[in-house]
């Protein structure tokens, strides 16, 4: 397998979301990996900006949602549009047929909503009154949601959650990536500067490619024993499932490639512990007020060793 160069799209996201390369490196393996971002972090940081550069860089179609407390299933996946001329019925394809669909705010929609994504996110298809349409291939969603306003909102649920290959933060720039940014930005908007590196063939094609990235049994044991020591820990009442370990390591076959490798290291899985994992854990109500899930999997994987 040759590993695709994905340098050129990594440097124009950059130039759109300054100061976090890391973060968009996690968004290109979910995409790369065929799975789903969370974006969870406080308005203005660039969550949106970044799934449109996204979707910009590869060529691919997007299309937005504002989750909202009366959103409804149907004005996310579509409608049957009656045709009274000849009674007969039309699908009218909602804006979850898109490649990349983004959920903006997903936690202010009522979990009836929000579970109106887990089909097309599972199975890449949407079922209405018994008849299955496909999503468009490569397909991936982008979700935000805000975790300091909790005013009017659902928390997604543990089936939804576990959906998402990776959540992520973007934060706040530093200083000088700050005020690079009030530079760019005062005339134009770096969106309008990008320009389509890749076709929606090529990422689907790419995709099929992360499967072939070697992964001997050494790397599958570390992911296992990252997982199952999840499940031990007795500040945590569910552990991470078995999903979850597939797509850790899918996950690092992504990683991989979009370091230019076609072979998946501990390095890689460990590197993405935190981001593909934390998020499916449910820890216990009498856990420590310090403890968090990001913090337990960091402590598993400071108490594994990595293997040489």
């Amino acid at each position: 397998m040759t590993a695709p160069n994905l340098d050129a799209i990594r440097e124009q996201l950059q130039a759109v979301i300054r100061g976090k390369s890391d973060a968009i490196d996690l968004v290109l393996t979910a995409v790369l990996a065929g799975g789903h971002v969370l974006l969870e972090d406080v308005p203005g940081v660039g969550k949106t900006t970044l799934a449109k550069a996204v979707a910009r860089v590869f060529d691919v179609r997007f299309s937005r949602s504002q989750f909202t407390s009366d959103l409804l299933p149907s004005d996310i996946l579509g409608v049957q549009i009656l045709n009274p001329r000849d009674g007969t019925l039309t699908f009218q394809p909602g804006p979850i047929f898109a490649n990349i669909f983004l959920a903006d705010e997903i936690n202010r929609a009522s979990p009836r909503t929000q579970s109106a994504l887990l089909e097309a996110m599972n199975e890449g298809q949407v079922t209405l009154d018994g008849t299955t349409h496909p999503v468009p291939q490569p397909f991936s969603v982008f979700a935000t949601q805000n975790p300091a306003d909790f005013h009017g909102t659902y928390p997604l649920p543990e089936a939804q959650l576990d959906r998402f290959w990776i959540r992520l933060s973007l934060g706040y720039p530093d200083a000088s990536q700050e005020l690079n940014m009030l530079s760019d930005r005062q005339q134009r908007d770096p969106l309008d500067d990008l320009r389509p590196l890749w076709t929606a063939e090529r990422l689907a094609e790419t995709r099929r490619q992360v499967l072939s990235a070697h992964c001997d049994d050494t790397v599958k044991g570390y992911a296992l024993a990252l997982v199952r020591a999840s499940r031990q820990r007795s500040e945590v009442s569910v552990g991470v499932s078995p999903r979850g370990g597939l797509m850790l390591l899918r996950a690092a076959q992504a990683y991989a490639t979009l370091r230019g490798r076609d072979f998946v290291t501990p390095d890689d899985v460990q590197r993405l512990a935190i981001p593909v994992l934390a998020h499916r854990l449910k820890l216990q109500r009498r856990a420590s007020g310090a403890a968090t899930a990001s913090h337990v999997i960091q402590t598993i994987v400071e108490e594994l060793p990595i293997p040489t």
